[in-house]
């Protein structure tokens, strides 16, 4: 398995820090090329979120360095699933204990997705962040873990409503503002030709799917400049909408 990698940032139009955390790390190991992408959103009005983000974008580059090689000898993917549940749990008690410490609240959200060749694929998550698979359609890998999508969910708001409605960015659970925080995992299989997509919630408001795919389908994503190019368009493109929020977008294609 061969893959193309692009990231960019940016802090938006509105807040004067981005409070976005990016990683995207490739490895080649005993059991073939190996990639992790994680998204981590600061909580957006609480204070000192890239503290937040950072912390947890840290502690999954440490475990890629240190602690993946032995566990992909084992090829263990129960044995992964379990060190991330608790390395999100450690994370949560950490963040929350700094904020106590200094009388600040502050969170983030994680997404991550692991893919093993193109043997396994997994994907962790806690909050809004999304991943995203495109090939010949765009889908949703991921749940929102808001309100507002719960009461969807429930029947209680339409899609369209949700969009509007004023709790959308209201959060079920984050790292480090939540007493207890339950990470939700996904598997499946990495077909060569894919795209996948990470993304903070700033990047999705204001474009469509229809956007996204025109400009991240596997055949416009030719080579990383012009990921890289394609993801930065994206960006503006929100920017000149007003989004108001940090912007972040990480791409993943497999060859």
């Amino acid at each position: 398995m061969e893959v193309l990698t692009a990231a960019h940032t940016d802090v938006g139009m509105k807040k004067k820090t981005n409070q976005d955390s990016l990683l995207v790390k490739i490895a080649d190991t005993s059991a073939g090329k190996v990639v992790l992408a994680v998204v981590c959103d600061g909580m957006g009005g609480l204070s000192q979120g890239e503290v937040a983000s950072a912390s947890v974008i840290n502690a999954f580059s440490d475990w890629f360095e240190k602690e993946l090689p032995r566990q992909l000898a084992a090829f263990d993917l129960d044995e992964i699933r379990y060190r991330w549940e608790r390395l999100i749990k450690e994370q949560n008690q950490r963040i929350g204990e700094y904020g106590r410490r200094v009388k600040i609240q502050l969170g983030t959200t994680w997404t991550a997705l692991l893919l093993i060749d193109t043997r396994e694929m997994m994907i962790g998550h806690v909050g809004d962040s999304r991943v995203y698979r495109i090939d010949e359609s765009i889908a949703v890998l991921t749940e929102d873990q808001t309100v507002v999508a719960r009461e969807v969910k429930r029947g209680m708001l339409t899609p369209e409503q949700a969009r509007r409605d004023p709790r959308r960015n209201v959060l079920l659970q984050c790292i480090g503002a939540s007493r207890l925080v339950e990470p939700v995992f996904s598997f499946g299989q990495p077909v060569p030709g894919e795209v996948y997509m990470l993304c903070s919630d700033g990047f999705r408001h204001m474009i469509t799917d229809e956007e996204i795919f025109q400009a991240f389908a596997p055949n416009v994503l030719i080579d990383e400049a012009v990921m890289k190019e394609k993801a930065k368009e994206l960006v503006e493109l929100n920017k000149q909408r007003q989004e108001l929020d940090n912007i972040s977008v990480v791409l993943v294609k497999i060859v």
